[in-house]
Order: C-alpha cells, then structure tokens, then sequence
C-alpha cells in the first residue's frame, strides 16, 4: 500500500517561508496527479494546489496563486509546495494527496485516494 509524508511545516512569521515535502513510499506515486489541501481550525478541508503526473500541469487556488509555487521530482517520488508571503490565514494542518487520474487536476477531495497525516503550519503575526 502506498504511503505519503508530509514534512516540512512549523512555525513562522508573517511575510516568511516554509517549503513543505510530501514523500511517497513506492514509484506508483509519479503516474497520478498529486495535490496539496489545508485544514484551518474550524474549517472544512480545501484545495490549495496540484500538478499532473509529469508536472507540466498545475492548478492553484485562488488564495495560494502567485504566492505558492507546486512542483515535483518523479525520481524521488517526492512533491513540494513553496510557500511565499505567508498570511496569518495560512495557518492550517497541510495534506498531500494522490490522485485518482494521471492527467486530470481536481479540485475536490474525493478526487483523490491516499493522504498523508499532515503537516501543521502555523503563521504567527
């Protein structure tokens, strides 16, 4: 069964970075779409960014656009989001998912078959 970690969070202030990790166990990881999603204190899950199976395609939220950069390397069976101008309404519990497809990018949750633990992210002001 694959597995997914995500790495990478912790605590910063506002206006700062963190770049966050998402480690697969096997190969099967790099022929489907992958995606980030957050969780804040109180809130339902929501996208934040994907990218398909060779990385040519990506979508982002309208909240992560021009601020998060989604990328991935196939040979390490590993994504990234670079996270940039972090807001204090950043801070959430960071997923990484993989999806069901190999070219198609969902915005959706169900979309998407195996999740990691998450990584928290706390932007502090």
């Amino acid at each position: 069964q694959l597995q997914v970690v995500e790495s990478g969070g912790g605590l910063v202030q506002v206006g700062g970075s963190l770049r966050l990790t998402c480690a697969a166990s096997g190969s099967m990881f790099s022929r489907y779409t992958t995606g980030w999603f957050r969780q804040g204190p109180g809130k339902e899950r929501e996208f934040v960014a994907a990218i398909s199976w060779h990385g040519e395609n990506t979508q982002y939220s309208d909240s992560a656009k021009g601020r998060f950069a989604i990328s991935r390397d196939n040979s390490k069976n590993t994504m990234y989001l670079q996270m940039n101008s972090l807001e204090s309404e950043d801070t959430a519990v960071y997923y990484c998912a993989k999806g069901r497809r190999a070219m198609v990018i969902a915005t959706r949750p169900d979309a998407y078959d195996i999740w990691g633990q998450g990584t928290q992210v706390t932007v502090s002001s």
